[in-house]
Parts: C-alpha cells; sequence; structure tokens
C-alpha cells in the first residue's frame, strides 16, 4: 500500500513541479558516476576489444546493482527512524524517477518557437531534447523530431519508471533510471563506445523491453482519449513497431505516428553523419507544429492509463492475496 501511495504522490508532483533546477537529481549523481569508473577501468583494462567489453560489463553490473543497493538502504534507514521519513524519502525519488511534465515543457517551447517563426530557435530548443544533430533541420524536421521524442520517451520517462516504481517500488525505479542513464553515455556504436558500451546498450534493451510494449498501449488508450485516431494507433503499431534498429524505440513512436496520421522516423544525422532509418507511419499530411501539443496530450493521457491500470492491478493483487 505504501509503494501505491508513494508512486501516486510521485506521479502527482510531477504533474505540478516537473524537475525544478535548484533541487538536486540522483540522475546527475548517476551521471558522474559513469564518468567515473570510465576513468577509472578504461586505464586498468587492456586496450582490446575483450578489455572494453570486460569494462563495460563491470559499469553495467556495478551502477545500477549500487544505486539499488544505497536507495534501498536509505530508504530502511529514514523508515527506521519515522515511517513518516520513509514515505517522504520513496516519494521524492518516486517524483524523480519519472519526467512527464518536463518532457511536455521542453518539447512546447520548441512548437512555441516554431509558431513564432524563429527556426535557429526551434533548433536550438530541440536540440535539448533529442540527441540527433539539429542545424540543418527544416521546420518540419524540428516539429517531426519533438514528436518522435515525446512519443520514444513516454517509454522511458514514463512507463517504464510506472512499471518499476510499483514493482520495486523507488530503488528499483532509480536502478532503471541508471540503466537508462547509462545507456544514454555509453551506449553508442561509435570508435569510442563499440564495445564498451555495449552491455550498458543490452540491458537497457533488456530493461525495456516489456514497459515499451505496454507503453505502446497505454498510448493508443491516450490516443482515444484526446480525440485522436486511436484505431490507426493499433493499426499503424502492428505494421511498423519494429521499425528502428532498438527493440523497443518503434513502439510508442508507431503508435504515436498512426494516431497523428503523419509519417515518423527516416534518415537523421547523428554527430556529423548521416544515419538511414526505416520510416514509421503513413504520410497522410506533413507534421505540423500543433503536432507537439497533440502529442504531448496524448503523453499526459497515456501516463494517466498507465497509473491508473498499475494501481489498479497492484489493488486486485492485493485482494487475491487476502
Amino acid at each position: 500500500m505504501r509503494r501505491a501511495a508513494a508512486t501516486a504522490c510521485g506521479f502527482a508532483l510531477d504533474l505540478l513541479l516537473a524537475d525544478p533546477a535548484w533541487m538536486p537529481h540522483p540522475v546527475v549523481y548517476m551521471g558522474k558516476a559513469i564518468t567515473g569508473l570510465e576513468g577509472f577501468l578504461r586505464p586498468r583494462l587492456p586496450q582490446t576489444p575483450q578489455g572494453e567489453l570486460l569494462g563495460g560489463v563491470i559499469l553495467a553490473a556495478a551502477l545500477p546493482a549500487g544505486t539499488y543497493a544505497a536507495a534501498r538502504g536509505a530508504c530502511a534507514l529514514a523508515g527506521g527512524l519515522h515511517p513518516g521519513l520513509g514515505f517522504a524519502v520513496e516519494t521524492l525519488w518516486s517524483w524523480q524517477a519519472l519526467a512527464l511534465k518536463g518532457l511536455a515543457e521542453e518539447s512546447a517551447r520548441v512548437q512555441a518557437e516554431l509558431e513564432r517563426g524563429g527556426l535557429p530557435a526551434a533548433r536550438k530548443a530541440v536540440a535539448r531534447i533529442v540527441g540527433r544533430d539539429t542545424q540543418a533541420l527544416t521546420a518540419e524536421g524540428v516539429a517531426k523530431a519533438a514528436v518522435e521524442t515525446v512519443a520514444e520517451n513516454f517509454s522511458d520517462g514514463v512507463a517504464a519508471p510506472l512499471f518499476y516504481l510499483l514493482i520495486g517500488g523507488a530503488p528499483l525505479a532509480l536502478a532503471y533510471k541508471a540503466v537508462n542513464t547509462m545507456d544514454s553515455m555509453v551506449g553508442y556504436k561509435n570508435d569510442r563506445y563499440l564495445y564498451f558500451g555495449r552491455a550498458a546498450a543490452r540491458l537497457d534493451d533488456a530493461a525495456n523491453f516489456i514497459p515499451s510494449r505496454l507503453a505502446a498501449l497505454c498510448w493508443m488508450a491516450g490516443a482515444a482519449l484526446t480525440g485522436q485516431d486511436g484505431k490507426n494507433a493499433w493499426h499503424i503499431w502492428r505494421r511498423d513497431r519494429h521499425n528502428h534498429a532498438s527493440p523497443n524505440s518503434a513502439q510508442t513512436e508507431s503508435a504515436c505516428a498512426g494516431a497523428l496520421g503523419v509519417r515518423l522516423g527516416g534518415s537523421a544525422s547523428y554527430f556529423g553523419r548521416v544515419v538511414d532509418k526505416p520510416t514509421i507511419g503513413d504520410p497522410d499530411r506533413p507534421v505540423e507544429p500543433r503536432d507537439i501539443a497533440r502529442a504531448n496530450r496524448m503523453m499526459y493521457a497515456a501516463g494517466g492509463a498507465a497509473l491508473a491500470a498499475g494501481l489498479g492491478l497492484r489493488a486486485l493483487a492485493r485482494r487475491r492475496r487476502r
């Protein structure tokens, strides 16, 4: 009961306050730990593919396990001092594991700049939330990038943290965030991380496999709840959910593309190199700035559906155990 209540309170705090800039965030310390571990491991292991693979495995094992142990210990210590303090700590970390309102706010800034006609400013705004090169994007390319990141990051910024919060509380959700942060920092197929980052990338794929598919189903519910095309979201998801190198990234993107009746995906530039990727959805019409707001409305509705479904399943499981 306490875990469900902490999750619900954390979700509400995220909706109200997002991530205040003044508040220390666990992901920042995870990033510092990743940089420190990489700096410690690389000089001490053979500078060979096998040595780099081993270093990546050590990093991929140590950071999530250490995060979970530290968070579990802190929650137990706080709860031992006072139950209310334990609940407050778990609620805080449940809040910080989620990123719904922050993603909506950042993408809304992109839409605002596009609607003002400030393409250079819109490119800068979208660069804050995407990993691709944005300097040469057209206005439609900027809008498409923002819609794609809202859809994709709903899975790892909202649905997956909720999944792990409801299974294992804040410690497990923070361990998931550690995996996700590792992937975003070292999970690249470039010269530096081709071998060192492989274990982190594979672990992230595994951690997101079930949540990403549940996220797609919640997105379809969000589409229906907000007046978008839920039936076409199902159709395009069934057809295009594997149109990505990652087994997970196209799950919510395909549902979003179908709900909006647009084409997402396709080639993009990363670090000056063009990467050819399959397209997702049908080009029934061009992507426009207002699609960002539509995607955000679907994301909010999908997040609410995910929370309600998760809490309902937990309550049902508790009743059956009794």
